[in-house]
C-alpha cells in the first residue's frame, strides 16, 4: 500500500519536478557521459574526433611531467583556501548574530563580494595588484613598507598566494551566512541556561554552540570544495595560470591544454578526472545532507 502510494505521489508530482529533471539531464548528465565518451575517443588538434582511442588519452596525460605537481597544489589550493575561509567565517559569523548598532550594514556589506561576479572581483584585485599602477604597490611604497613595486601576480613567490587571497575573500561571505543560519537554528535557552550556570560567552560557544554547528560547517565546507576546485575565473582572470604553470590547478591546466595548447585528447581525460572528482564530494554532500534531515 505505502509503495502504491509513493508511486502515486511521484507521478502527481512529475508535471512539477518534470521540467526540473529534463534540465538536468540535458544541461548536466547529458555533457557530463559525452565528456567520458570523449576521453576514450582519439582526437586531434582541431577537435575533430576519431575512433575509440582506449586508454591512451589518459596515459598521455599521466606522462605528462607537470601534472603531479599541479595536482598537489590543487590540494594545497582546495585547503588553503577552505581552510581559511571557514577558520574566518566561524568568528565573523559569530559577530553579525549579536545584536549591535548598524548590524544589517555590516551584513550587506558583507555580502557584496559574493553578490558581485567573480570575474568582475577578480578583475578589480588584478589593478589593485598591478605592478605599475597597483593601489597596493603604491601605498606600500609610500608608507615605507617596501622600497620598490612587486609584481604580485607574475613573480612565483607571491603569485599563488595572492590567489588563494582572492578566493578566500569571495568565499567568506557565503560560508558566514551559512554558519550564520546555522547559529540562528540554535535555541536561545541553551544558551541562556548555561549562563545562569555560571559557563562564559567562550565556555558556551566552545561547547554549545560549536558543537551544534557540525551539520552546516560540513555542508558549507563541502559546497566550498566544489566551488574552490572548480575555481577557474580567479585564477585565469588574474595570472592565467602563469607564470608558467606556477599557479594552474587542474581545472586551468585543463582548459590550457585544449584552448592553447592544442591537445585535446589528455584535457578530456583529465576533465573526466575532475568530474569523477566533484561527483564523489557531491555524493558526500548528499550523504551529510540525508543524515542531517534523519537527525532532524
Amino acid at each position: 500500500m505505502s509503495k502504491n502510494r509513493s508511486n502515486g505521489s511521484f507521478i502527481s508530482a512529475l508535471p512539477w519536478i518534470g521540467p526540473a529533471i529534463l534540465l538536468i539531464l540535458g544541461v548536466v548528465v547529458w555533457p557530463a557521459i559525452e565528456l567520458v565518451k570523449i576521453s576514450f575517443t582519439k582526437i586531434n588538434s582541431a577537435g575533430q574526433l576519431g575512433g575509440y582511442n582506449g586508454f591512451e588519452n589518459f596515459k598521455t596525460l599521466l606522462a605528462n611531467p607537470n601534472l603531479p605537481v599541479i595536482a598537489i597544489r590543487t590540494v594545497i589550493w582546495m585547503v588553503l583556501v577552505v581552510g581559511i575561509t571557514v577558520i574566518v567565517s566561524l568568528p565573523i559569523a559569530q559577530l553579525i548574530n549579536q545584536e549591535f548598532p548598524g548590524r544589517k550594514v555590516v551584513r550587506w556589506a558583507l555580502i557584496v563580494p559574493w553578490a558581485a561576479s567573480v570575474v568582475m572581483s577578480s578583475i578589480i584585485w588584478k589593478w589593485i595588484l598591478d605592478l605599475s599602477s597597483g593601489a597596493l604597490n603604491l601605498v606600500l611604497t609610500q608608507l615605507g613598507i617596501q622600497s620598490e613595486a612587486v609584481d604580485w601576480l607574475h613573480d612565483p613567490r607571491f603569485s599563488f598566494y595572492v590567489l588563494v587571497f582572492v578566493a578566500v575573500f569571495v568565499s567568506v561571505p557565503f560560508t558566514s551566512f551559512v554558519l550564520l543560519a546555522g547559529l540562528q537554528s540554535i535555541p536561545a535557552d541553551l544558551s541562556e541556561a548555561a549562563s545562569v550556570d555560571g559557563a562564559s560567552p567562550w565556555q558556551i560557544y566552545r561547547r554549545i554552540k560549536f558543537p551544534l554547528l557540525r551539520n552546516a560547517l560540513g555542508i558549507a565546507t563541502i559546497i566550498n570544495l566544489i566551488n574552490v576546485f572548480n575555481s577557474f575565473p580567479i585564477i585565469w582572470a588574474m595570472t592565467r595560470g602563469g607564470p608558467g604553470y606556477d599557479t594552474d590547478t587542474t581545472t586551468t591546466f585543463a582548459y590550457k591544454m585544449a584552448f592553447i595548447e592544442y591537445n585535446m585528447g589528455p584535457s578530456t581525460a583529465l576533465g573526466a578526472l575532475n568530474f569523477v572528482f566533484i561527483l564523489l564530494v557531491v555524493m558526500l554532500y548528499l550523504r551529510m545532507t540525508k543524515a542531517t534531515r534523519l537527525e532532524a
